[in-house]
């Protein structure tokens, strides 16, 4: 077994929609959507999640929310909770992390684990596998599909064929015959311009990009061929990293309607970064770097950014420097059509002081605070506190 890799992409199934399907008995079975109240096919915002009795109907994540509609006016329409989507996404992935430390979060719903040292614990790398999907439908009633192969994108190619609900194993020793008859495109990195250029040189498979050689794909399409040409062929050395790839934590709002009122605008942008802070602290980050983001009717999108003195994950450091941000807009002069808030410049809340910057009384107090608040939020809902308004 020396040498051997054992990678395993787990994918959750129709995440957000299998949530709500799972918390309403009433909706399984149907075309489900979660994204904004479509109002008779005049909605607005985007697909968030759909069901797959809704993916039947052409209707897919991303897709504005009116599309949707007129594709399926027959389906139940949610708006998301991404508080309970979020506490769901903790459940799976301390189920994730009893089977291996080596566990990398690629979003809310999938992760690579590299079981290679730790499957033994289990059994063979097939029942490792088989118990991991078995004990997250066991804790949180939903089904996952698997993906385990030499390699992670490998992995994530098997997992995404064998949805929903599925197990694909690809062996070392048939890594090349299970690449080679897929379409080209199903390779990291070629989007639609890519497979356009590959398929006027004759390349429409996997097995048709690796039979050329490395000198043609360079000379063709430089960095870009050398890349997928290496895909083709099986090669992918990347490690499982345990360290998050997040550089920011983020939340979005599309607006049903175009708006300049000033207190929705507000209200709105308080909402966000509640949301915001609360993520931050159940990821254990703070961070100094407050992004506003904000989209006009016409369509046309903005950022303003400040950078603060010391790194936070609290609620009113980051809805006053988003509202710095805000208020550097005419909104009454154009009104907003999304608002957007997010944090960067991560860190540890334990990492983050300097030598110089001595934990301050007032910080210590408002972490207590924040984490009362925040339990009490998980335990009775979003709406169990209402913050009063800062100036």
């Amino acid at each position: 077994m020396s040498g051997r890799r054992f990678i395993v992409h787990v994918d959750m199934d129709a995440f957000f929609a299998a949530v709500e399907q799972r918390d309403h008995p009433g909706w399984r079975g149907w075309p489900l959507v979660v994204g904004a109240d479509p109002k008779g096919g005049q909605g607005r915002g985007v697909v968030a999640a759909a069901s797959y009795e809704a993916r039947a109907f052409g209707i897919h994540s991303a897709m504005p929310i009116s599309r949707a509609y007129r594709l399926c006016p027959k389906a139940v329409f949610v708006r998301g909770n991404h508080e309970k989507y979020e506490r769901e996404s903790d459940r799976v992935f301390s189920v994730l992390e009893r089977f291996t430390p080596d566990v990398e979060p690629l979003s809310i719903d999938e992760a690579f684990l590299d079981i290679t040292r730790s499957h033994h614990l289990f059994g063979t790398v097939e029942e490792t596998c088989l118990k991991i999907k078995a004990d997250v439908k066991a804790e949180t009633g939903l089904t996952a599909s698997i993906g385990m192969a030499p390699n992670k994108f490998t992995a994530k190619i098997a997992s995404d064929i064998g949805k929903p609900d599925g197990f694909v194993v690809v062996t070392p020793e048939g890594l090349l015959d299970f690449l080679h008859p897929l379409p080209v495109e199903k390779l990291w990195g070629v989007g639609p311009v890519m497979k356009r250029a590959l398929a006027k040189a004759g390349i429409h498979s996997v097995g048709d990009l690796a039979r050329r050689s490395l000198p043609e794909m360079v000379r063709r399409f430089g960095a870009a061929g050398e890349h997928v040409w290496r895909l083709a062929n099986g090669i992918d050395p990347r490690e499982v990293t345990r360290e998050s790839e997040a550089k920011s934590v983020g939340a979005e709002h599309t607006f049903d309607e175009d708006t300049s009122d000033a207190n929705l605008l507000r209200g709105t942008l308080s909402a966000l970064c509640e949301r915001v802070s609360r993520r931050m602290r159940k990821e254990g980050v703070s961070g100094r770097t407050v992004v506003l983001k904000i989209r006009f009717q016409d369509f046309s999108t903005h950022t303003r950014s400040r950078t603060l003195p010391r790194a936070t994950n609290f609620f009113e450091e980051i809805y006053r420097a988003a509202l710095a941000g805000l208020e550097l807009f005419d909104t009454m002069a154009r009104k907003a059509r999304l608002l957007g808030v997010s944090v960067g410049n991560l860190d540890s809340p334990k990492t983050q002081l300097s030598l110089f910057d001595a934990p301050r009384p007032e910080d210590d107090k408002k972490d207590k605070l924040h984490h009362a608040v925040d339990a009490i939020k998980d335990k009775f809902g979003e709406q169990a506190l209402i913050r009063r308004r800062i100036k």
